[in-house]
Formats: structure tokens, C-alpha cells, sequence
């Protein structure tokens, strides 16, 4: 099967490759999501993008896990943003989860809480009591690339079931 966006030749419903992706991934994925296979060691967005397409810079979209402190109480949250975008932690983030200060959560905490590989955090398969906010520009995106949970493989996903993913909440301006 052909993907709707890219250069890739071998995409496939994610519901029949869930052997690659991680345990909560895997049991969160639909049938309208696509999973891509591809090398872990071109992960990252740029070169990625080098790699299937350029034009993917501007259908990718990042997941990045952010912790809140307000007293001694932290509050992890997702954030989903176009990957040509920049997250407003200390704005936007921050005022949502009502927290003094917000900031990028240390990759022990990410990888530890999520199950997932650092590079490849994906919202889908969250920790159920997590919010996960998410930028209205994904949500208008016809389809995006996002991580699949592992640094292998990439899941192709409409911006509107982004929408639909438990503890989501659409956000204008999450996003610089």
C-alpha cells in the first residue's frame, strides 16, 4: 500500500504490524492509522524528511513530554506540535496545567513513564491520566507523520483522529 504523504512504497495498516511498535502503542492504534517501517538511525525529523520527502517537514508533527511543578506536586503532560513549530512550555503549557513552572521532562522520566524509545514518543498509547495537548494546526493537517514509539518505524496518522486520542485537548497558540 501506498502512504497518502511521503516517498514510501510499504505502508501498512498499524493494526497489522503491531509486533513492531510498544505494548501500549500497539493497543492503542486504529485502523486509519498507517504504520512505516524505516532505519532507527534516521529517526529524527530533518533526516527523515531527507530521507522519504522534504515535504514532510511540514507534515510532522512532534510529541514531546513536559513535567509541571506547582509546591512539591509534578504533572506530566504530552504536547503534539508540528515539527517546523517551536512549544510554548512557559506560556501556553504552563498556564493549561496550572503549574508555576513548566519544563521539557528529563528523557529518564519520558522514557520511563511512556514505555516508549526516546526519539520515537508518539500520543498514541499515552498513559491514560495524561493530558495530552495538542496544537489546533496538527488537528487541520490532512495527515502527519508522528513517532511510532520505537526510533524504528513511523505511523501515518489524519490530523483529526489526533483529535480523538484520549486526554486530548485542542490548544490555539500551543505552538510558536
Amino acid at each position: 500500500m501506498r502512504a497518502p504523504i511521503g516517498g514510501f512504497d510499504d505502508a501498512h495498516p498499524a493494526t497489522e504490524r503491531t509486533e513492531l511498535l510498544p505494548a501500549a502503542v500497539a493497543a492503542a492504534v486504529t485502523a486509519e492509522m498507517l504504520f512505516v517501517d524505516s532505519d532507527p538511525a534516521i529517526a529524527d525529523t530533518a533526516v527523515f524528511a531527507a530521507t522519504y520527502g522534504e515535504d514532510l517537514l511540514r507534515q510532522s508533527a512532534n510529541c514531546v513530554v513536559v513535567a509541571g511543578k506547582r509546591g512539591g506536586d509534578v504533572t506530566l503532560a504530552a504536547c503534539l506540535v508540528l515539527s517546523t513549530t517551536r512549544l510554548d512550555v512557559n506560556g501556553t503549557v504552563r498556564r493549561h496545567l496550572g503549574v508555576r513552572k513548566a519544563s521539557f521532562a528529563p528523557m529518564e522520566t519520558a522514557v520511563g513513564e511512556t514505555g516508549m524509545e526516546y526519539g520515537g514518543i508518539t500520543p498514541v498509547g499515552l498513559p491514560p491520566h495524561w493530558p495530552l495537548l495538542v496544537d489546533a494546526a496538527v488537528v487541520d493537517t490532512p495527515y502527519l507523520v508522528i513517532g511510532s514509539g520505537s526510533r524504528r518505524g513511523k505511523l501515518i496518522v489524519p490530523g483529526k483522529a489526533l483529535a480523538a486520542l484520549p486526554g486530548a485537548v485542542i490548544l490555539e497558540n500551543l505552538a510558536a
